[in-house]
């Protein structure tokens, strides 16, 4: 006697949160980072049903959309690298044109937002943990979402299909 395994999970979210990762992490297209791992999740959930020879459970998207945020997260951080100091001198131009024009900006504003810009190494972990946080979670819903949009309805064996109708309209 066979039994049914459950397909791997690590195929699909890989691929689910590289997509979703390269797309977080690259400016202005970046602003949609929420729906990219959400979409990411859902493209994961999608690719680990099309293997599956067993039903999945709500569970089993929440672990390859977790997994698909987590695998987005390491990407995103690291084709966001070598966008950060194009980032940085945005911002510190932006800081310069606000201060210009700012009546009352509050005394010390400049020096708190040069600190902001020192990349020391606690603050960069501390950035990708919050950042894995986020994305693992949404990767978690996008999952759930993707294995109740694609999951067929199984008929129990035994069942005919004629026996199996909607009767509410009668």
């Amino acid at each position: 006697m066979t039994t049914l395994q459950k397909p791997g999970f690590f195929m699909p979210a890989l691929i689910g949160g590289g997509i979703a990762g390269v797309l977080s992490g690259i400016p202005i297209i970046n602003c949609l980072c929420c729906l990219w791992i959400i979409g990411g999740a859902v493209l994961a959930s999608y690719l680990l049903l099309k293997d599956a020879k067993v039903p999945l459970t709500a569970g089993d998207g929440a672990v390859v959309g977790a997994l698909t945020g987590l695998i987005a997260t390491f990407v995103d951080t690291l084709v966001s690298i070598p966008f950060n100091k194009m980032s940085e001198e945005f911002l510190i131009r932006f800081q310069e044109k606000f201060a210009e024009y700012a009546k009352d900006v509050p005394e010390g504003w400049e020096e708190f937002l040069q600190r902001g810009f020192d990349n020391t190494g606690p603050w960069i972990l501390v950035g990708i943990l919050i950042t894995a946080v986020i994305f693992v979670a949404l990767g978690a819903l996008g999952g759930i979402i993707g294995i109740s949009l694609f999951q067929k309805k199984r008929i129990p064996q035994g069942t005919e299909d004629a026996t199996i109708q909607d009767t509410s309209h009668r």
